[in-house]
């Protein structure tokens, strides 16, 4: 199985980890890394997705409002709708060489659906996937986002899974354009939330497992 190589890099400022993943990207179309997981947390961050780089309807807070709150907005080069990143959410950036064998981005994405949903079962609960809408679902409310993009077939962004994320700062937007369905975290599920490092293990466990891959080193 071909190596994948795990970044565990804890707290990061969203526009620091997105120069990182230009980096990685240019190096694995060079060939001189390994597929590369970065799992991380970001500070409080509304990204917005490609589909609405040109709107703001999706953001209902003010630039004061998320000044005074602390938030910052940036626009994400990824696919999908806006969303909201902070600390308690674990963060995966796949960096992975889908060449030769898995050249389909929307298999792509439901690959990461279930490596989450790997995840959630992992500590007893049911999450799967809704018709027509992207992301991993516990009932009617979203546990975990996944927006991603694609270059020459290497990946990049990739998925948020809310561990113990402060869930009213999804207040401040629709989240991924959706307004009928919430959002919801492993804390609120589990009335506990579980260790961030357990969470890493598991969704490192899992990627490997639906993606074919072994750790390297």
């Amino acid at each position: 199985m071909p190596p994948l190589v795990v970044q565990r890099a804890g707290l990061v400022p969203y526009e620091t980890a997105l120069a990182l993943q230009a980096d990685l990207v240019a190096a694995r179309k060079a060939d001189t890394i390994s597929d590369t997981l970065v799992l991380l947390q970001h500070p409080p961050v509304i990204t917005l997705g490609v589909k609405v780089r040109q709107s703001r309807d999706h953001v209902l807070a003010t630039d004061a409002e998320l000044h005074a709150r602390g938030i910052a907005l940036f626009e994400a080069g990824r696919g999908g709708d806006v969303t909201y990143h902070g600390p308690g959410q674990l963060v995966g950036y796949p960096i992975l060489d889908l060449k030769p064998d898995r050249l389909d981005a929307h298999r792509y994405v439901r690959d990461l659906e279930e490596v989450l949903i790997g995840v959630c079962a992992d500590f007893g609960l049911d999450a799967g996937r809704k018709s027509g809408l992207t992301g991993v679902w516990v009932g009617d409310e979203k546990v975990a986002a996944i927006g991603v993009r694609l270059s020459r077939w290497v990946t990049s962004h990739g998925f948020a899974l809310n561990v113990h994320t402060d869930l009213a700062h999804f207040d401040l937007i629709v989240p991924c354009g959706i307004r009928d369905h919430g959002v919801t975290s492993l804390e609120r599920l589990l009335g506990l939330a579980p260790p961030m490092d357990g969470v890493e293990a598991r969704v490192i466990h899992h990627l490997c497992r639906v993606f074919d891959r072994t750790i390297n080193g």
